[in-house]
């Protein structure tokens, strides 16, 4: 095959993608809150690019940033949409003052950013949510955000910063103990067997949803005491019923920046639990286990 023939092109494209992809999901997790929703999302821009003229794109690092970008703001408005939630535009909020030394202009740590995302998330709109995940941890300049957001590089700005203000009224340290404190507290009571205090840290209406690996790795481990994972399972009863007794191999980790659970084994974690909280109870356990997945996540052990 001759180089550059059309075929030949998009080999290379699918090999680009690959390698892009996990800035793609970081983009849609940090964003979207969720590691569902953000593969959903990489998977959309995946049948994007296939139905492209990729013989037009110029940088497909941009396009597929921009295009990711687009995703989720389109995810977030139809989650919006959907619980019938009335939220305001950004482009009509009251802008901040645009200071060089502004506080809300000096970006947060990377991990302090995550966490403080993860419990305001849902106030912030998609707008200032893209403006700030991309320029703050993935250094793109307001020049590059402001088509995406479809905004002024000095709009861009402003979304950012005050995003970024929201973030700030998080006191992240105490967010940090509190949920490292609940997410130990969790796995001891699950080795114990402490079935009454498993529940107390359970929102009642907890959902625990484990990927196809997660589900095998638990079954073939279940002798040995691994937890009694399905792919969906609801209500603190059932979930703490998964773990009663079980789970001792699995351990506090921090993943993209906030504190987690991982199953880890001969130094290296072969699942990974994200934990959602409400109100400081374990609302949502999300467990990877797909080796393409856990290579996405940042996972410090």
């Amino acid at each position: 095959m001759a180089p550059g023939s059309p075929a030949q092109t998009r080999n290379d494209v699918v090999s680009q993608f690959t390698t892009f992809r996990p800035k793609l999901f970081a983009i849609a997790h940090r964003t979207l809150g969720s590691a569902w929703s953000a593969d959903d999302a990489v998977q959309e821009v995946w049948i994007r690019l296939q139905r492209t003229d990729i013989a037009a794109i110029d940088n497909l690092e941009a396009w597929l940033t921009a295009v990711i970008s687009r995703v989720c703001i389109d995810m977030i408005r139809h989650q919006v949409s959907r619980r019938e939630e009335l939220g305001r535009d950004a482009s009509t909020e009251p802008a901040v003052a645009d200071k060089d030394d502004d506080p809300s202009e000096i970006a947060m740590l990377s991990d302090d950013l995550a966490l403080a995302l993860q419990v305001v998330l849902d106030g912030l709109g998609p707008l200032e949510r893209l403006a700030l995940v991309l320029h703050d941890v993935f250094a793109l300049s307001f020049d590059d955000i402001a088509p995406i957001v479809e905004r002024t590089p000095a709009a861009a700005r402003k979304l950012a910063s005050r995003a970024r203000s929201r973030l700030r009224t998080v006191d992240v340290g105490a967010v940090r103990e509190r949920h490292e404190a609940a997410i130990v507290a969790f796995l001891d009571a699950a080795r114990n067997g402490d079935f009454g205090k498993l529940l107390q840290l359970l929102d009642p209406e907890i959902e625990l949803r484990s990927d196809t690996a997660a589900v095998h790795l638990a079954a073939e481990g279940a002798d040995h005491g691994a937890p009694l994972l399905a792919s969906g399972i609801r209500g603190a009863d059932a979930v703490a019923r998964v773990f009663a007794g079980r789970a001792e191999l699995t351990r506090l980790v921090l993943c993209n920046g906030v504190p987690a659970a991982a199953y880890v084994s001969g130094g290296a974690a072969h699942a990974v639990y994200l934990v959602t909280f409400e109100s400081d109870r374990i609302a949502q356990l999300d467990v990877f286990a797909d080796t393409a997945q856990l290579a996405v996540l940042d996972t410090v052990l």
